[in-house]
């Protein structure tokens, strides 16, 4: 296995906490990739059994290293939209599994696959997570974006990120316009 490399870790700047939070794009809306439709929402994991559902596919390092070394059971995850028309938070989930290796990635029939990664040398990681909360609505982009209290959030300063960290001021900020 390859040495383990430890990311920035900007989900505890506020406070030291056991509990971290995240936010995790994910395509609601039909995307093709290798012939095969990779959208999945939130009603998507609700769909899934008990709620739970495995996150592949994830192909940046920046997000690997945050599943495979940060992300922990009982974190705090908003579930985001992205790439639809109206992009934004659509719920909430918990880390029921921490980081493994993405076995997607293994298999040549696969969307995802890497021909890079092997089950002897993972080179991609994932984390289960469960869905608490489906929100009453979608809540956008836009809208965060007019909040100072978010303005350094990375959602807000580097959003290209699939996996992101969300400082706990940010969190709890906006689980208070829920």
């Amino acid at each position: 296995m390859p040495p383990v490399r430890r990311s920035a870790n900007i989900a505890a700047k506020d406070t030291k906490q056991s509990t971290k939070y995240w936010l995790m794009k994910s395509e609601p809306e039909t995307r093709m990739v290798k012939g095969k439709d990779v959208s999945f929402g939130v009603t998507d994991l609700q769909a899934m059994g008990n709620s739970t559902s495995q996150w592949d596919g994830v192909r940046n390092y920046r997000a690997r290293n945050y599943m495979r070394d940060e992300m922990k059971l009982g974190d705090k995850v908003f579930f985001y939209h992205s790439n639809c028309k109206v992009p934004g938070i659509a719920g909430i989930a918990t880390v029921v599994r921490e980081g493994y290796p993405d076995y997607t990635a293994f298999d040549p029939e696969h969307p995802y696959y890497d021909p890079k990664s092997s089950k002897e040398s993972p080179k991609w990681f994932m984390v289960d997570i469960k869905l608490d909360k489906i929100l009453d609505r979608v809540l956008p982009l836009s809208e965060l974006k007019q909040y100072k209290e978010l303005q350094e959030m990375v959602l807000i300063k580097q959003g290209r990120l699939s996996v992101q960290p969300v400082r706990e001021s940010e969190y709890n900020f906006i689980m208070a316009l829920l």
